[in-house]
């Protein structure tokens, strides 16, 4: 079993930014990755970037650029830096992590909240 629990999220005016984190416990001896997703109102869950065990970063296009993932390995932490937010970028954030356990699991935080003021 792992734990993600995300935070870092709020009301950040357009331009600004913005660093959620997501906390990981558990069994993470076998994590494959971790990744970002958002779900703004009326949209389906969009995925953002992730980060494998090797720390290798990979992006949505339309992110590159504007957001960036780092990993704090001895606090099991990933982060993801939002730079020049925009108005679109108001959504619901969640973290995921995918472990192998005989067989891929995925878990999922309970997401935080990033709305964009204009």
């Amino acid at each position: 079993q792992v734990q993600l629990v995300e935070s870092g999220g709020g009301l950040v005016q357009a331009g600004g930014s913005l660093r959620l984190s997501c906390a990981a416990s558990g069994r993470l001896f076998n994590l494959i990755d971790v990744g970002w997703y958002r779900q703004a109102p009326g949209k389906d869950r969009e995925w953002i970037a992730l980060v494998n065990r090797d720390d290798r970063p990979t992006y949505l296009d339309s992110m590159k650029g504007r957001f960036i993932l780092s990993r704090d390995g001895a606090k099991n932490t990933v982060y993801l830096q939002m730079n020049r937010v925009e108005p679109e970028d108001t959504a619901f954030y969640y973290c995921s992590a995918r472990v192998w356990e005989l067989r891929i699991n995925t878990y999922w935080g309970q997401g935080t909240q990033v709305t964009v003021s204009t």
